[in-house]
């Protein structure tokens, strides 16, 4: 019976996660990573909300999340073969693409790019199959401010969220967030921010599908 108890909780919090996101807010998640900020990505509204609850530029883009690997062709433009895709996914790795039509045109005007992930987390991942669209996605603390790995590091903005889900202390990663590449030039990547999965991920992109890395194309 308390294993059952256990996950009908889990599951109240999923639907009022979703329910939440789904009426337009904010929520704070955790991720494989840090503590994040999610809202649906192609809610315009709801975007324009991460970005006044953190104070961000809005010139910084969001990046996306999404519960299956199949998602990313819908929303993103990939040129690199999907068995990549497997190696590095579910993982603590954002892969920055070319975007698709498809994609809220209101995140990130200004880049034709697009970071996505899809965190190695339980309820992320439950989160995202149930919402059934991407979320957007950044770490849940004020801009320029230091990332968070607890929720009550965070506690300034949980009146301006509708949800913190508490998935208690997160990893033992010294704070850093994904390791972050662009992957939108055939044949080629560039490294956008070591993170906390850099050697892995480059004996995937390098020892593994033989990609050269392009100094020239790190800025997303």
């Amino acid at each position: 019976m308390g294993r059952r108890r256990r996950g009908a909780h889990q599951l109240d919090i999923l639907k009022s996660t979703v329910n939440a996101l789904k009426d337009g807010e904010v929520v704070a998640v955790p991720t494989d990573t840090l503590y994040g900020l999610a809202c649906l990505a192609q809610n315009s509204v709801a975007v324009k909300k991460v970005y006044d609850i953190k104070g961000r530029n809005g010139q910084k883009p969001l990046a996306i999340c999404v519960g299956e690997i199949e998602e990313i062709y819908k929303y993103c433009k990939v040129a690199v073969k999907r068995e990549m895709l497997e190696d590095l996914l579910p993982g603590p790795v954002t892969l920055v693409l070319e975007r698709s039509a498809e994609l809220n045109p209101d995140l990130n005007p200004f880049t034709p790019l697009v970071g996505v992930r899809i965190p190695d987390h339980p309820f992320m991942r439950r989160l995202c199959q149930m919402c059934g669209e991407p979320l957007a996605l950044t770490s849940a603390n004020m801009s320029s401010q230091t990332s968070t790995v607890d929720v009550h590091e965070f506690q300034e903005l949980w009146p301006k969220v509708a949800v913190v889900v508490n998935g208690g202390h997160i990893g033992d990663q010294s704070r850093q967030g994904s390791t972050v590449v662009n992957l939108s030039v055939p044949g080629r990547f560039s490294l956008i921010r070591p993170g906390c999965a850099l050697a892995p991920t480059l004996n995937v992109l390098d020892r593994k599908f033989g990609l050269l890395e392009d100094s020239e194309n790190q800025k997303l």
